[in-house]
């Protein structure tokens, strides 16, 4: 798992490099969170999608019908295998290196397809994007869909359970907490929220602009069973996940650093949100970094 999250980090560096431009913190502070979910803690069943993403074609509608989505990267919905509902869809880049890092999804991905016109390899991602279930934006809509997702299983009888992967900025969204509630109302005990918390959100350090604290015992006010553990610890995380409390909710909080692996981007903190970079030096200075995680191709 730590190679897979080291891989993660790597190709978004290497593709911030290529394009001046991408959500490079997010890589630092989810990669263990998105190895974990992917090699150990999701039941999820082989990849039914094109490992070379397909073109856009539109969206579900009259005229077009049902259209397969970007969950076919997670496999077939089975009734005892798990869905996985992709929150922050911001972190769409870190999505996309993960899958193709566990062998669902074609290097070409990013290479050749992101953000072509007519791809649905998008920057930020939508119900047609590898990886993605439903369209999640704005942040904090995706709990209230998973929660359905959930109530709906639970009614006809499944018995995988529904995995919820958020940023903790969501947590000062009042949706956020009315899902919460409908959580609690209706005993989902199989649905998982995963949260990275790394403390910051688009305009800055998180408690500088909002205050979330203390997430942990607000979440337990809501009647969900939690656990707060180091979010660079993929043992913890695969634990913490692994709890159950009947009649509730799992989150797992996953305490992250957005500078992991990467201790250039302390130098940009609080400003951590999206990476461009300023200079040739500071430009070369990123490349020296990429050599140093054991990248094959330094292109950039």
């Amino acid at each position: 798992m730590l190679r897979v999250a080291t891989g993660i980090r790597r190709r978004v560096l290497r593709f911030t490099l290529r394009n001046n431009g991408g959500y490079l913190s997010q890589a630092c502070s989810s990669a263990e969170i998105l190895a974990t979910l992917y090699r150990r803690s999701l039941r999820l069943g082989e990849s039914t999608a094109p490992a070379d993403p397909p073109r856009f074609v539109g969206v579900p509608g009259a005229a077009l019908g049902r259209l397969p989505n970007g969950a076919g990267y997670n496999g077939d919905p089975d009734p005892a295998r798990d869905r996985f509902v992709f929150s922050p869809v911001h972190y769409a880049l870190v999505l996309y290196s993960t899958l193709i890092e566990v062998g669902r999804l074609s290097p070409a991905a990013l290479d050749q397809h992101f953000n072509v016109d007519g791809s649905t390899v998008e920057l930020i991602g939508a119900e047609h994007s590898p990886g993605h279930e439903v369209t999640a934006g704005s942040l904090a809509q995706a709990l209230s869909q998973a929660a359905g997702i959930a109530l709906a299983r639970r009614l006809k009888g499944e018995t995988g359970r529904v995995f919820v992967f958020m940023s903790d900025g969501e947590f000062q969204e009042g949706q956020t907490w009315e899902a919460l509630a409908a959580l609690a109302q209706h005993r989902l005990d199989n649905l998982v929220i995963v949260i990275d918390a790394n403390g910051q959100q688009c305009d800055g350090q998180l408690e500088a602009v909002g205050h979330v604290e203390p997430l942990a015992d607000r979440l337990a006010a809501f009647g969900a069973c939690v656990r707060e553990v180091d979010g660079h610890d993929p043992l913890a995380l695969d634990r913490a996940i692994g709890k159950r409390k009947p009649g509730a909710a799992t989150v797992v909080i996953a305490r992250t650093d957005p500078c992991r692996g990467l201790a250039l981007l302390r130098a940009r903190a609080p400003q951590l949100h999206y990476v461009r970079f300023t200079s040739s030096g500071e430009r070369a200075a990123y490349r020296q970094a990429l050599a140093r995680l054991g990248s094959a191709d330094q292109e950039g």
